[in-house]
């Protein structure tokens, strides 16, 4: 018999720690090499890791919500064979894992139930399509146990996964980014008669637009008189980085939370393709199958909570981007035109920018671009 050391391996793209969100497995479990032993959360996805060997388990370091160095000892195996304290393999998967793949098909919602309850994924056999785990298949192995609250009328919810780095994200954001804060007024009505007569020749079974891909066309085109808002910081470096592509975050609530799938190389697509990638990334966010490409690498940020929007925010920039546009609720409004008080769909802009590398002339100056081309919609798609 012999111990065998299994580390946190290096999960690539810089990542120096991993935060555990569940263990699959405790001391005396037998697992077989390849067996998925701890779930994994880092800023750029969940990872399942697997046994680097088969053996009994001997020891496991750390709690869910515990960050762990890479390199750090994760779990002692006994074995009857010798083998590496890592296996190349086993490293490779995670990484793969890190890009998007995922060894157990399951939702956000469901993985939640099942840390909740203290179910292993790993011991459940999937009944949706593909081998995917659903609630049902949570419910046939084991009865939802509800941990009894803290005390008399409290309940704590540790602050794990995906929460935890919006968290810490959040506070590093208003920390480090002087954040100002623009709201204009457009008038949408042009723009709402174009968007009805498009839908109403969409072809059967074809999702209707929204004011999202018009808002992303008219943005591209904006954005290149005023590339500075299309643009990261890098810190280290103290150098800003002005980006001719315009890859567009699209910020999405999802069962884990917030995140910003990305709309990739906007500036190349068609009304009806931005449409369609936006639907694409913004599902795959919320089922947890974005890949990294998907979650990383927008250039500027557009958020909104469609019929929800409230008529002003105070978006908080997605780092290291300089600019974020917040789309508010689009309504039927009272207001002055040519002297007369007539009714007009309104939606304001709530915006913010990063008062370091923009300056308030120019942010009001591309926002005010921007509402000529969504007043006068036509002007959407003329380069």
């Amino acid at each position: 018999m012999s111990r065998v050391s299994f580390r946190l391996p290096d999960l690539g793209e810089g990542l120096v720690s991993a935060e555990i969100v569940a263990w699959h497995v405790k001391p005396g479990d037998l697992v077989k090499e390849d067996q998925p032993v701890v779930e994994m959360s880092t800023d750029k996805a969940v990872v399942e890791l697997p046994a680097s060997v088969g053996g009994r388990v001997v020891s496991i370091a750390g709690a869910p919500g515990d960050v762990i160095a890479v390199g750090a000892e994760l779990i002692v195996f006994e074995t009857d064979t010798a083998a590496p304290t890592n296996s190349a393999r086993a490293a490779a998967t995670a990484v793969a894992a890190v890009s998007g793949a995922s060894r157990i098909m399951a939702s956000p919602a469901t993985r939640r139930r099942a840390r909740e309850a203290g179910i292993n994924l790993a011991t459940l056999v999937g009944s949706g399509a593909g081998g995917r785990i659903v609630a049902a298949d949570l419910q046939a192995g084991a009865s939802i146990k509800v941990s009894a609250p803290a005390a008399e009328g409290i309940e704590e919810i540790k602050v794990i996964g995906l929460r935890r780095v919006i968290a810490q994200r959040m506070v590093e954001t208003m920390r480090n980014i002087p954040h100002f804060s623009y709201v204009e007024e457009v008038d949408v009505t042009e723009l709402e008669a174009l968007r009805v007569h498009m839908n109403g020749n969409l072809a059967a079974g074809t999702p209707p637009l929204t004011f999202l891909p018009f808002i992303i066309a008219a943005l591209v085109r904006v954005l290149r008189e005023f590339p500075q808002c299309n643009a990261h910081y890098d810190a280290e470096r103290n150098v800003i980085q002005r980006y001719r592509s315009v890859h567009i975050g699209v910020a999405t609530q999802t069962p884990d939370g917030l995140k910003v799938p990305v709309v990739r190389n906007a500036q190349q697509r068609g009304l009806h393709d931005i449409a369609a990638e936006a639907r694409r990334v913004a599902a795959a966010a919320r089922d947890n199958s974005a890949t990294r490409a998907d979650l990383t690498g927008s250039t500027i940020t557009v958020t909104s909570l469609g019929k929800l929007g409230g008529i002003a925010s105070t978006p908080l920039i997605n780092a290291p981007e300089v600019a974020i546009i917040g789309v508010n609720r689009a309504a039927e409004r009272p207001v002055v035109l040519d002297g007369q008080v007539t009714i007009r769909r309104m939606m304001n802009l709530s915006s913010s920018f990063d008062h370091r590398f923009v300056d308030g002339f120019d942010a009001a100056a591309m926002i005010f671009a921007l509402k000529g081309r969504l007043e006068h919609a036509t002007t959407i798609f003329i380069d």
